[in-house]
């Protein structure tokens, strides 16, 4: 095991291929955060109340980690209901980053639907409220995003085999309570920082789509991509008025959201006020230039939150994997 410490993951060298394949991993997480956003919209119909849902699940499963407790997914999702630790109002104001009155109503409107409950002393969330609680769409979505990464950094010389995907996904269910954990970990954070930005999420929501459909049209040319870095992406396709990929309609970005087109039309009303989006003759959306310095240090900091779940994930296997090869070894003795 203490060769393990000297050849284990690093934050700090994932952050240097991050840099070298921007161009490469920025649409790649993009897009997984997009359809984890969309799926999210489209499941619970409002962005807060499923931050509250996440925010107490964590609660549970922090507590597993700091008991030493750890269950997979099947014996996780057997039960019919999940026991959460007390909280407050305050607290989940704060959590959040939502008004107290604003964090009681929905609590309340979580409570009269019967998917927050209080039974005695305990606080549980009934799972059959939630049919699509189970992540098993975003297990393999964030499964298939590891595996790629693997392969970055296998022709990086960071790592010394490829993960394949179906063998991530194994791993996360064997161990979901501590992965999840991790995952969310990420992904609060994650959604904190564009909410501060854009005032709420539904409004950085269609910003997001605008985003991704930059990023994903950008790969479209691979070849001229090649050996590019992360400066010289930024600039041919984004932080430039001169526009080499077309934009994208407000139906298009109700359709990929899953929220209303009134809305979408409202909320792209308000980015292209405070010139956050642009809109061509065509009534195609793309990103504007004068925040994008800003937003893309938002983004590093994100990053940063990646980074260290990726570490963490990939350090973990590596750890299953030794012990694996010691018991093998060992059965022979």
């Amino acid at each position: 095991m203490d060769r393990f410490i000297s050849n284990q993951i690093r934050k700090k060298d994932l952050l240097l291929v991050f840099e070298k394949k921007y161009h490469i991993i920025s649409p790649l997480w993009s897009n997984h955060q997009l359809e984890w956003i969309s799926g999210v919209y489209q499941s619970y119909k409002d962005h807060e109340k499923y931050m509250i849902v996440l925010y107490l699940i964590k609660k549970t499963f922090d507590f597993y980690s700091k008991n030493l407790v750890k269950e997979n997914f099947t014996e996780f999702f057997k039960k019919d209901f999940i026991e959460v630790d007390s909280f407050t109002i305050m607290e989940v104001s704060k959590a959040i980053d939502i008004a107290k009155e604003s964090a009681r109503r929905k609590i309340n409107e979580l409570e009269k639907s019967g998917a927050i409950k209080r039974a005695n002393k305990r606080i549980i969330i009934d799972k059959s409220m939630f049919p699509f609680m189970r992540p098993d769409k975003s297990i393999i979505r964030i499964s298939r995003f590891l595996s790629a990464i693997s392969n970055i950094l296998y022709q990086e010389n960071i790592l010394k085999h490829k993960f394949e995907s179906i063998k991530i996904e194994d791993f996360i269910k064997n161990n979901f309570s501590l992965i999840w954990k991790l995952y969310y970990e990420v992904q609060i954070p994650n959604l904190l920082k564009w909410k501060k930005v854009f005032t709420d999420l539904e409004t950085y929501h269609v910003w997001a789509v605008c985003v991704v459909n930059q990023k994903l049209n950008s790969q479209k040319n691979p070849q001229s991509n090649n050996k590019i870095n992360k400066k010289k992406y930024l600039d041919r396709y984004f932080f430039t008025d001169d526009k080499v990929i077309d934009g994208i309609n407000a139906m298009s970005i109700s359709d990929i959201s899953g929220i209303p087109r009134a809305t979408v039309i409202r909320k792209l009303n308000i980015l292209l006020e405070k010139k956050y989006l642009v809109i061509d003759d065509k009534k195609h959306y793309s990103l504007a230039t004068v925040h994008l310095k800003k937003l893309t240090l938002i983004q590093e900091i994100n990053l940063n939150f990646l980074s260290e779940f990726i570490a963490s994930v990939f350090n973990l296997i590596l750890i299953e994997q030794k012990n694996l090869k010691k018991n093998e070894k060992l059965s022979f003795i």
